[in-house]
């Protein structure tokens, strides 16, 4: 326990150092857009800038692949040791803001069990899904039915928002994407 709440402490002291440095051009963090959670705390995309994230987007009314996608999201997360785990978010920001009020997310996070602080569903108004979409590299279109086309695909940023791995493996666990995640976070 002791060993964990070092490595808590030196995480927090690390991130608010990392903070006062400018941003790649390249990090997602650039974007200028604001989250609101399953808990209704809304905030810039860049305050999770310090800690590694596990990132996709998703839409809680789909019935097949979304479900996957948070379960491959939970696999990968579950294939860490505890104190990898506790070094890394999980970040699923939906596709749908106009059906995923905070409401629906709290609800679907608790029939998930997807317990914060580490899993944190977000919506963002149209335009910055449409920003962050084309960001991290995911496709996505409204179908007729209100359901959507869309990316599936798992991606991993490092404490400064780069992109640095993804994986379309959804359903199953990827080994070779749970090494690049233990590459970023051991520096090895």
């Amino acid at each position: 326990m002791k060993r964990l709440l070092l490595l808590f402490a030196l995480t927090l002291a690390f991130g608010a150092a990392h903070a006062t440095q400018p941003l790649p051009g390249d990090s997602v963090y650039n974007l200028k857009l604001q989250l609101t959670d399953q808990d209704g705390h809304r905030q810039p995309l860049s305050v999770r800038r310090g800690r590694l994230q596990l990132v996709t987007m998703f839409y809680a009314s789909c019935r097949m692949v979304c479900p996957m996608i948070i379960d491959s999201m939970r696999a990968t997360r579950g294939a860490l040791d505890p104190a990898e785990r506790a070094q890394i978010d999980l970040l699923a920001v939906s596709f749908d803001p106009a059906r995923d009020s905070v409401a629906v997310l709290h609800r679907y996070a608790q029939q998930r069990k997807l317990d914060a602080p580490a899993w944190t569903l977000a919506r963002a108004e149209p335009a910055a899904v449409r920003q962050l979409s084309g960001v991290l590299g995911l496709q996505y279109r409204q179908l007729p039915d209100g359901d959507f086309n869309h990316s599936s695909e798992l991606i991993l940023l490092d404490a400064d928002g780069r992109i640095v791995a993804r994986t379309s493996h959804i359903g199953r666990l990827d080994p070779a994407f749970v090494e690049a995640i233990r590459h970023q976070l051991h520096g090895t």
